[in-house]
């Protein structure tokens, strides 16, 4: 090999190498999900809202625009719950999928009534919000 075919050769290897980082980067970036924020995970009690009565109410009416959202907590995971609730939790981290799943049965058992108003009124929000 002369010097030049080896500075090639090395340079080749240089440029696939940068090439393939830049391609690995490019992948993780479009592969890369968005989550809702964690900002609530350990500071809102579920089981103290869905036992109560109070509190799930005040909650409820947040989310079907029926009261006031008291708390900006009350507005963020309102909105986070009423898309998650119509897509599987797609956005969530693992806590946030379990506390969906522990509120959904809850619902489920004691106020189905009530589960239903909350699937309809997001399925609602989120067609408006295609229209928009």
């Amino acid at each position: 090999f002369s010097t030049s075919s080896i500075i090639t050769v090395e340079t080749m290897s240089q440029l696939s190498c940068i090439a393939l980082i830049i391609a690995m980067n490019v992948l993780l970036y479009v592969h890369a999900k968005e989550h809702y924020t964690d900002e609530f995970d350990n500071t809102i009690d579920i089981d103290t809202i869905l036992h109560n009565d109070t509190l799930r109410n005040e909650y409820h009416e947040c989310y079907m625009n029926t009261g006031p959202c008291n708390t900006i907590a009350q507005k963020k995971i309102t909105g986070m719950f009423r898309e998650a609730l119509l897509t599987n939790c797609e956005k969530c981290d693992e806590l946030q999928k379990a506390l969906l799943k522990k509120t959904i049965k809850w619902y489920a058992k004691y106020k189905p009534e009530l589960l239903l108003e909350k699937i309809a009124k997001g399925g609602e929000v989120m067609v408006q919000k295609t229209n928009q």
